[in-house]
C-alpha cells in the first residue's frame, strides 16, 4: 500500500525509522557504526595505551547490564549482572598489561552474552540494545584481532 504524499517528510522519516527499529537492522547499522568508532577509539587518547583504551570500554560496557539489571528489579538478576560485569572487569583489567588478545575475547566474550541476553530476556525490557550491542562487541573485536595479526602493538 503507498503511502500518502499529504504526509509530512518528518513523519515519513519517522515512519522509516521505526521500520528499521521494528525490524531489527537500526540496531545493527548503528551497532556497526559504533563498533567502528570503538575500534578507532585510541586514536583520540594518544596518551593512554590503546590496550588502556579498550580495557575502559570492555569494563564500561560490561556494567551497562547493571543499570538495566536494576532496572529490571529483581534481587537475583541484579546479583547475576553484577558478578557477570565484575569478571568481565577482571578480563578487561588483564588486557590492560597482558596480551592484547585478552580484549578481544573480552568484546567477543560481551557479545556472546548479548546474543544470550537477546535470545533469553533475562533482563526485562532490553529489547533492541542486545543486538545493537553484540554489534559493537563483534565489529570492535574483529578490528582489533586484524589489527593484532598485522602486528600492531598495543603497548607504548
Amino acid at each position: 500500500m503507498a503511502e500518502s504524499s499529504s504526509r509530512a517528510p518528518s513523519m515519513a522519516s519517522a515512519s522509516t525509522l521505526q521500520r528499521l527499529f521494528a525490524n531489527g537492522r537500526a540496531p545493527v547499522i548503528w551497532g556497526v557504526v559504533w563498533g567502528a568508532i570503538q575500534a578507532a577509539a585510541p586514536l583520540g587518547l594518544r596518551w593512554l595505551d590503546a590496550a588502556t583504551v579498550y580495557a575502559m570500554s570492555i569494563a564500561l560496557i560490561a556494567t551497562v547490564y547493571i543499570g538495566f539489571a536494576v532496572a529490571d528489579g529483581r534481587p537475583t538478576v541484579i546479583a547475576v549482572e553484577s558478578s557477570v560485569a565484575g569478571a568481565f572487569v577482571v578480563l578487561a583489567a588483564a588486557g590492560v598489561t597482558g596480551s592484547a588478545w585478552l580484549l578481544v575475547l573480552g568484546l567477543a566474550g560481551h557479545g556472546v552474552k548479548d546474543l544470550w541476553q537477546h535470545r533469553t530476556h533475562y533482563v526485562a525490557n532490553t529489547r533492541w540494545w542486545p543486538p545493537f550491542c553484540l554489534t559493537i562487541d563483534f565489529v570492535a573485536a574483529a578490528i582489533i584481532a586484524i589489527a593484532i595479526v598485522k602486528g600492531v602493538s598495543f603497548h607504548q
